[in-house]
């Protein structure tokens, strides 16, 4: 049965910035055979585009959509065949599992790995892409390997980890083939036990063994569900719902600097923050940056950053795509200005 392309679709419910534009082409695929056929129409049909949607959670569209949308549903969790031993399983997912779903599902199994990513929004496919990261983890510590198709020869294929080129951020699949391949599921390699903890953060740590939350003896070593509660806990204390306010988490990556420049940095202002990736680069975070550049809390027209974290770019209401990278670009100017840095934009810029 031949695919049914849906005409002028608005992507308004399907970005979690709100920002109401139109897709002339848009087609949901729920499975590997859906998408095949939908590859062979777009040979026929000659779309000027194709841009590949999972749950629109770290995406901008500046205009309307010229091209065809794929809406990639394809789900599933299943145990990997000879993998599993008493310390270790690995599971394979469907890129269209909501992230934060399977996070849940390895906490209600004692799979350890990804706790400290709770909360993040968008889909399994989209984590390897962006190689998604928080709290001391990225994905790229417990990713196997990608199970992709290839865009022109319609080859499922599998892509091994240390071919994934995982950096700050940044894979081989959103830079180097981007356009090559469509991830349609991956394999994660996971702890049953032993699990290998990150509490190494301030905020974790306070969570932990805070009277006011979990209140737990130092000395005790936290559960996979604790750490979790915790990182639960300490975004939604930061980051706006994208149900209740337009956003797209956060908007720029955090700049990775020699650890001189910082040096020299830290003697003009002396309460900048810092954090050692290796002897010689430094991670400023970009919040910080973009408070000092005054940003912080304030509005402009309907879009504006975020009063409780700047990092993260809001749309007020009926911010168009346009709106918002305009301030981006404003705010990276500032930063510029006043401290030399580049803070380039985590978010895919679509337009």
């Amino acid at each position: 049965m031949k695919p049914q392309i849906l005409q002028n679709i608005s992507l308004k419910p399907y970005n979690t910035f709100g920002i109401d534009c139109t897709a002339k082409n848009f087609i949901e695929v729920k499975t590997v055979d859906e998408l095949l056929e939908v590859l062979k129409l777009v040979e026929q049909e000659k779309f000027p585009s194709i841009f590949i949607l999972g749950g629109g959670s770290n995406i901008l569209f500046l205009n309307d959509f010229d091209g065809l949308v794929i809406k990639n549903s394809i789900k599933g969790i299943e145990k990997v065949n000879n993998t599993e031993n008493e310390e270790n399983i690995t599971l394979y997912v469907g890129a269209g599992e909501k992230w934060h779903q399977f996070v849940l599902f390895c906490l209600e199994n004692n799979y350890g790995g990804i706790e400290n990513l709770s909360l993040i929004p968008g889909t399994v496919g989209a984590a390897p892409m962006q190689n998604i990261g928080a709290y001391g983890v990225e994905i790229c510590n417990v990713v196997e390997r990608v199970k992709v198709i290839d865009r022109k020869t319609k080859e499922i294929k599998w892509i091994i980890n240390d071919e994934c080129q995982f950096g700050y951020r940044s894979s081989i699949f959103k830079h180097q083939a981007k356009d090559k391949y469509i991830i349609i599921g991956v394999e994660f390699r996971l702890t049953k036990k032993n699990h290998i903890l990150n509490t190494s953060y301030g905020a974790i740590q306070d969570f932990l063994y805070s009277e006011d939350t979990l209140n737990l003896n130092t000395n005790q070593i936290p559960s996979i569900n604790q750490i979790s509660k915790a990182v639960i806990a300490i975004r939604e204390s930061k980051l706006p719902n994208p149900k209740e306010i337009g956003n797209g988490g956060s908007f720029f990556k955090n700049p990775e600097i020699p650890s001189n420049q910082f040096e020299e940095l830290k003697k003009e202002f002396p309460t900048i923050v810092g954090y050692a990736v290796s002897d010689e680069i430094t991670k400023v975070p970009a919040g910080w940056l973009i408070e000092q550049c005054g940003w912080k809390g304030k509005i402009v027209g309907n879009t504006g950053a975020h009063k409780n974290q700047a990092l993260v770019l809001v749309n007020y209401g009926d911010a168009k795509g346009e709106e918002i990278w305009n301030l981006a670009k404003e705010i990276q100017k500032s930063v510029f200005d006043k401290f030399g840095l580049n803070i380039e934009p985590e978010i895919n810029i679509v337009g």
